[in-house]
């Protein structure tokens, strides 16, 4: 490339690297917009996990090209250069700018050396200037995603020039530098399809350029011969080797193109080219009105836009049409361009033919004449036809300075142009600097495209200004009545601002206005994918009341019903048979949706959460587990496969279960969830220390974490450490004041560590008044009776204590020892019954252990897009928030554990009841 460019001067080419940075430094501070959300910060093939294969396989938006949603832009060596982005800085937006300015700047250099090919130094210049500063190229320089048109640009034009070199002496075929151009056009097509009408441009160059043909010498040659006078010269039967092996290339690239589509075209709505779905004349009415349009953006560039889709130029349905003038005009204009070009020698016909070249072939696979594309029109597909417009006006304005009394004038022209050209952009490049300006901006052009209205919209519930974002979404509808989208972020704005009512009409207005299902035939009506999610959301809406669970399902099963391949129907549908108690259909519905797509960890995740529903917890973990094989930064499968393996009471898998909570606190550092249940862990393992650190980190960053403090009480309590569990449980209860466990705690440890019989008969008389039928309350109330002297208020209260619990013997022999007393009232020495003891003997039917609270959160996600942009709504799940859950299992260490305990306790009761009866 560098010598294809040595005579290209340094000056010359600083002066157009310095007057692309002067028009564009301020893109630098544009974020991402419009299709970079979509082609840079949604698409994983971004990401150093994703195999380099993926590229290959997928579009430029990352989805899979054998799926009907693609958008079948094939441009892997594209996303690849976003992956590099991505590998250095990830997400910054400036290096992705940065890259995209040095791409134009090298694009300009190159197209300076083609000019130069046709023009005069000092008119190439001037094009190549032009072409620097032209602000409709702002979309393919500023938006991010336009490098696909500057980097097939490049290898367009490089491939040109090396075409340029295949003409040796006497008119010999040099092969290298055809080889090389087939390379170059297959790397030009895999970074934009467009790059492939290079081919078109090296054949009418070869033709008319360096083998110097005109029209007519081309007619008189082909009647000679079919007239049997005359044979084919040899320098043309070159010149047709050459042309056949360049148009057989061609045909290898464009069948290998087909088979990477499947032979299949894209779908498109008639919200994307309302005139691709209208009828005759209106459709080719329309489509040819719309190149007078693209050529007056080039004349004209004043009014840009970044969406013209929809609405936005309304259908040209009548002959009558006072906009067919301008059509005419056009291919008026452009006819005689081209007689002049073809019928004409001399260097200044060839000059219009090749920038005549570069205006119409690279225009085409854009221009809906052959096939529909999904856009009306596109300002960065200007990109390339706009250097042959750059080479017209160059040359204009080279035959106009030429007259010595216009060459004044020329130059002020021309500086004109450059100045306000260059003004315009750097201008421009401002309202890409993010979605609301941009739509905005949008707006101020044109009132009439629905979708621009939307964009705003989305741009403002990003900001989570919901009121304002609504009116732009009614709007919407009101200018596109029957945009099936408007309607589902009107009813998604309505939800977010809780106005459930508004939200379902609005969601049943966009399901009225799709294509009725007619029974017993098939679905094939073409709408966009993301419009089929009003069955989604509206299901997602009513299944918050219970009575219209089954309402809900049917709207799914008419979505599977329309698109068998629904993916996102299977998982929502999945989610609602699990809140309806329908484990084994919501099983079936995510194996259907895993046949659709096995690589989606979330799948995997959920019917992990269906096996736990089913208990079996085996299955569940092996899903969990390869949930994390697909993503391990699943942050709800780490958590909850630490959960079921903490649960499982194997001591074995506690390592592992560390190890998944640390990568979860890892991800989610502000989830007190996680270092409790670390603390849980530690407290298994009989950590002190450690469990202590980690309940202290949950309590900080939750401070009104119930179980946490419950359990770092529960902690110290074990430990020796009562007295510092005090404090914890006064915040307990301060948050909780009916927890009754806690209540029973703080009052065993007033009356045994404290002596605060008051205190500790405060906390078992709360129990009572929260539960009067809590038999280890009530003992421990008859308890602090016995400490007060009040046996018969002791008797009393035992009694009643035993007839809520007859066949607990510890109460029955507490009662006997207490009317034994009764009954010694002479006795001058009284020994009082600790409530440690009659805790104790609590042990026996539970032990203290059982204290040990544990707050196991089940957390399971779904997808579920609410809106036809393609953003998800909300997180929906099945959540099983157990509070004060019971350790539900024992390891084996625990479990003797507390029957070392329990005999301690019996041997205390023991001792104590020794000392009641006077022994």
């Amino acid at each position: 490339l560098l010598e294809k460019m040595a005579d290209v001067r340094l000056k010359e080419a600083a002066l157009i690297v310095g007057v692309v940075a002067a028009c564009y430094w301020n893109s630098l501070f544009c974020g991402f917009v419009f299709d970079d959300v979509s082609a840079i910060l949604d698409n994983k093939d971004l990401h150093p996990s994703t195999p380099l294969k993926n590229l290959f396989q997928n579009d430029f938006w990352g989805t899979p090209m054998s799926e009907e949603r693609s958008h079948k832009s094939y441009r892997p060596l594209t996303v690849l250069t976003f992956r590099l982005n991505y590998l250095f800085s990830e997400l910054n937006a400036v290096s992705y700018h940065f890259l995209n300015l040095v791409f134009h700047v090298v694009v300009c250099v190159v197209f300076l050396k083609v000019c130069k090919l046709f023009l005069d130094n000092r008119s190439s210049v001037v094009a190549s200037l032009l072409f620097a500063v032209h602000p409709i190229h702002t979309e393919a320089v500023t938006g991010v995603v336009g490098r696909a048109e500057l980097l097939s640009s490049i290898f367009f034009l490089a491939a040109f020039l090396s075409y340029t070199k295949s003409k040796g002496p006497d008119n010999t075929i040099v092969w290298t530098p055809i080889a090389v151009t087939v390379f170059l056009v297959a790397v030009a097509t895999l970074c934009k399809e467009q790059g492939i009408t290079v081919v078109g441009i090296c054949c009418v160059y070869e033709v008319f350029i360096a083998q110097g043909y005109t029209l007519p010498v081309l007619l008189d040659t082909g009647v000679q011969i079919l007239r049997g006078k005359g044979s084919i010269p040899f320098s043309m039967l070159q010149t047709l080797l050459k042309l056949i092996v360049l148009m057989f290339s061609t045909l290898l690239l464009v069948v290998v193109r087909v088979q990477v589509i499947q032979s299949q075209l894209p779908v498109f709505t008639r919200f994307d080219n309302p005139a691709a779905v209208s009828p005759s004349p209106a459709r080719q009415l329309t489509f040819n009105y719309l190149l007078p349009v693209n050529a007056w953006l080039l004349l004209n560039p004043s009014e840009l836009c970044c969406d013209w889709t929809m609405g936005t130029i309304p259908l040209v349905e009548s002959l009558l049409d006072v906009r067919n003038v301008a059509t005419l005009t056009f291919f008026c204009f452009l006819g005689s361009l081209i007689v002049f070009s073809l019928r004409y020698p001399g260097d200044s016909s060839k000059t219009v033919l090749m920038a005549l070249c570069l205006i119409v072939l690279p225009f085409i696979p854009a221009s809906n004449l052959f096939f529909p594309v999904g856009f009306v029109v596109a300002e960065r597909v200007l990109y390339v036809p706009s250097m042959g417009f750059c080479i017209l006006v160059a040359h204009g304005w080279k035959k106009l300075s030429n007259i010595s009394v216009l060459r004044k004038i020329s130059w002020v022209c021309l500086a004109a142009v450059l100045f306000t050209h260059a003004l315009k952009t750097l201008h421009r490049n401002w309202d890409w600097e993010s979605e609301y300006t941009l739509f905005m901006s949008a707006l101020k052009v044109n009132k009439n495209n629905a979708k621009l209205w939307n964009n705003v919209g989305h741009a403002l519930e990003n900001e989570k200004n919901f009121e304002r974002a609504l009116q732009f979404f009614i709007q919407a509808t009101q200018v596109q009545p029957d945009d099936i989208g408007a309607h589902m972020n009107v009813g998604r704005t309505y939800k977010n601002l809780n106005k459930t009512k508004e939200a379902e009409e609005s969601y049943m207005i966009a399901k009225s206005l799709m294509p009725q299902i007619i029974p017993g035939k098939k679905y094939a009506a073409r709408v966009a994918p993301n419009h089929l999610n009003v069955y989604i959301n509206l299901a997602n809406l009513i299944r918050a009341n219970e009575s219209r669970l089954e309402e809900a399902d049917q709207l799914y099963r008419q979505a599977i019903s329309m698109r068998p391949d629904f993916k996102q129907a299977y998982i929502s549908r999945g989610e609602l048979l699990l809140k309806m108690n329908k484990p084994l259909k919501a099983k079936e519905a995510y194996l259907r949706a895993l046949e659709l797509d096995r690589t989606n960890a979330d799948l995997w995740y959920n019917l992990a959460i269906v096996y736990i529903e089913l208990k079996d917890p085996a299955e569940a973990l092996k899903n969990f587990n390869r949930a994390l094989e697909l993503n391990p930064a699943h942050k709800l499968a780490l958590f909850n496969s630490a959960l079921l393996m903490q649960e499982s009471g194997d001591a074995r898998l506690r390592p592992e279960a560390k190890q998944r909570l640390l990568h979860y606190v890892k991800e989610e550092p502000q989830d007190a969830n996680g270092y409790f249940n670390l603390g849980m862990l530690a407290m298994d393992d009989k950590k002190d220390t450690e469990a202590e650190a980690w309940m202290k980190k949950a309590i900080k960053l939750q401070p009104n974490f119930r179980s946490a403090l419950f359990n770092l009480a529960l902690l110290y309590s074990q430990t020796g450490k009562e007295l510092m569990a005090l404090p914890v449980l006064e915040d307990l209860l301060r948050y909780y004041p009916d927890h009754t466990k806690g209540l029973i705690l703080k009052g065993d440890i007033l009356m045994n560590q404290k002596k605060d019989i008051v205190g500790a008969k405060k906390c078992f008389e709360k129990i009572l008044e929260l539960d009067p039928n809590n038999v280890q309350g009530k003992h421990n109330l008859c308890v602090v009776y016995f400490e007060e002297r009040d046996l018969i208020k002791a008797e009393k209260c035992l009694v009643e204590t035993l007839a809520l619990a007859p066949h607990e013997e510890y109460i029955q022999r507490h009662l006997n020892i207490v009317r034994s007393k009764i009954a010694s009232l002479s006795a001058t020495e009284q020994s009082s019954l600790p409530a440690d003891g009659t805790a104790a003997a609590e042990e026996k039917k539970n032990s203290f252990q059982n204290l040990k609270e544990v707050k196991k959160e089940q957390k399971t996600t779904q997808t579920t897009v609410d809106n036809n942009k393609g953003h998800s709504e909300n997180k929906k799940g099945t959540e099983k928030n157990n509070m004060d859950k019971e350790t539900p299992k024992k390891s084996t260490k625990e479990i003797k554990d507390i029957e070392k305990k329990r005999v301690a306790a019996l041997k205390r009761l023991e001792e104590i009841e020794r000392i009641l009866n006077g022994e």
